[in-house]
Formats: structure tokens, C-alpha cells, sequence
């Protein structure tokens, strides 16, 4: 958002933050139905190995679609030059270009995200642990007399 005011020309202001905060508002909404969409997955019963990546491929053009119309939709706001919409424009330029961004943010770096947690998690470490044992056990045992 600030990047779309600097590349536009336009400093920042209350509007601008203003635009920021309905932002935030659907980064968390795209972020949240791709967290439903892979809570659904691991449900049913899925391997957890891709379910992050399966969650973002189907909730992709979703996302994309919300992003772009909301973006489309601000466009003409954006590029308006009369002086009775002039102070609406920071507002629009924060929420248009900082939705075409969150696209990026939502599909790859919170996917990133689940994967770094799920690597971390207890249970994935309990089986790390277990692989570990039988490797070690594997390797110590001696060779049977032929």
C-alpha cells in the first residue's frame, strides 16, 4: 500500500490508514478461508505432507477473484482528478494496490507458514524422533551369522 502511494505519487494520510485497516481486514479473510479450506482437509483425512499446498491451489482463484474485482473496482477512485474526491483517493490507492498484493501474501507466505508450524509441531516431531530410534536401531544391529 505505501509502495502504490509512492509509486502513484500521493503521500500518505488518515485515509490512507484508514485503507490499511479495511486491508488487514481482508488479508485476514483471505488467510482465514484458506486456513478453513485446509482444517476441512486434514479432517477427512488427508495426508498432511500437500494439504497446504492443495488448500492453496483450490482456494487460488477465489482469492484472485477478490482481489481483482476489489482492485478494478477502486480503479476509477484511484485515477479520479476532481477536487471533491481527491482526499478519497489515498484511501482507494491503500486498499486497491494493497489488495493486488495480498494475493502474494495470502497464497504463498501463509502457506510458507503452515509448513514451518507443521515442521515444528509435536507430533511431527514425535515422528522424526521414532524415524530417528529405528535408523539408529537399523544401524547397530549386527549381522546374523550366515
Amino acid at each position: 500500500a505505501v509502495v502504490g502511494h509512492i509509486w502513484l505519487g500521493f503521500n500518505l494520510s488518515i485515509f490512507s490508514v484508514f485503507g490499511m485497516i479495511a486491508l488487514c481486514g481482508m488479508v485476514v479473510n483471505g488467510a482465514f478461508v484458506l486456513a478453513v479450506t485446509r482444517n476441512r482437509y486434514l479432517e477427512r483425512g488427508d495426508e498432511p505432507a500437500g494439504i497446504t499446498r492443495e488448500a492453496a491451489l483450490r482456494r487460488f482463484r477465489p482469492i484472485l477473484l477478490t482481489a481483482m474485482t476489489t482492485f478494478l473496482g477502486l480503479g476509477p477512485m484511484i485515477f479520479e482528478t476532481s477536487t471533491q474526491a481527491l482526499f478519497l483517493v489515498p484511501m482507494a490507492i491503500s486498499l486497491g494496490i494493497g489488495t493486488l498484493v495480498s494475493v502474494v501474501v495470502i497464497l504463498l507466505l501463509i502457506p510458507a507458514t503452515f509448513g514451518i508450524v507443521e515442521d515444528f509441531s509435536p507430533a511431527k516431531r514425535q515422528s522424526r524422533d521414532r524415524d530417528d530410534r529405528e535408523t539408529s536401531q537399523v544401524r547397530n544391529a549386527k549381522p546374523r551369522p550366515s
